[in-house]
């Protein structure tokens, strides 16, 4: 009979924000990454405001709730162009491991080592002017079990940057 999945307990709460704020920088960095130095090409990226949408799911042995974050960023042609324009960033304690770099997207894959938990990240977006979809999977062993998290992304071009 297989192991019966735990609620998610008031004690594990601050361990899932910790996860989500660490699995929200991990969205941003796959968001808006885009190594210019190693490609000549601009990204099929209209500059602008965007509005970006992630949906997160996780399975595991313990039980999270869906979570669906939106976030606003404006990206300038100057971003574009930049060759400082979204680096994929090691935090501390990650490592990455491989990245394929394209005008129309970018895939890569990274590994996270810390107290108590590694996770291996592979996500994949894909450029098409106007739009921005993509795909983030996590893969953890932490202090409170396996998990597997599978983020969507889309971000939709806005119009032009606000003044403000």
């Amino acid at each position: 009979m297989p192991a019966k999945k735990q609620p998610l307990a008031a004690a594990t709460a601050p361990i899932w924000s910790q996860t989500m704020m660490n699995m929200k920088t991990l969205l941003a960095a796959a968001v808006l990454t885009l190594p210019l130095v190693a490609q000549a090409q601009t990204p099929d990226l209209q500059p602008g405001q965007w509005k970006f949408v992630s949906v997160t799911t996780v399975k595991g042995d313990v039980e999270m709730p869906e979570r669906t974050d939106t976030e606003r960023q404006c990206i300038t042609a100057q971003d574009l162009q930049s060759a400082d324009f979204g680096f994929v960033e090691e935090e501390q304690g990650c490592e990455l491991l491989d990245q394929e770099i394209r005008a129309d997207g970018l895939r890569y894959t990274m590994i996270c080592r810390g107290e108590g938990g590694e996770a291996t990240i592979d996500g994949e977006m894909r450029f098409m002017g106007e739009r921005i979809e993509g795909d983030v999977t996590i893969d953890t062993d932490s202090p409170i079990g396996k998990m597997t998290m599978n983020t969507r992304i889309e971000g939709t071009y806005q119009g032009e940057c606000s003044a403000d």
